[in-house]
């Protein structure tokens, strides 16, 4: 099984696609996760400041 596919290949065990789709997708989820991680610290710095 390969990891990431290329465009042209003709392959359908893979799990990841080398494609626009998914690179746009890849980054709009590392965004949310850092968003979601930088939430959280400052929540917490919030709370223990009360």
């Amino acid at each position: 099984m390969k990891f990431v596919k290329e465009e042209e290949e003709e392959r359908r065990d893979y799990i990841l696609q080398k494609d626009e789709t998914t690179k746009s997708t890849s980054k709009f989820v590392i965004i949310v996760i850092v968003l979601l991680v930088i939430a959280v610290v400052v929540s917490g710095i919030v709370f223990l400041n009360n």
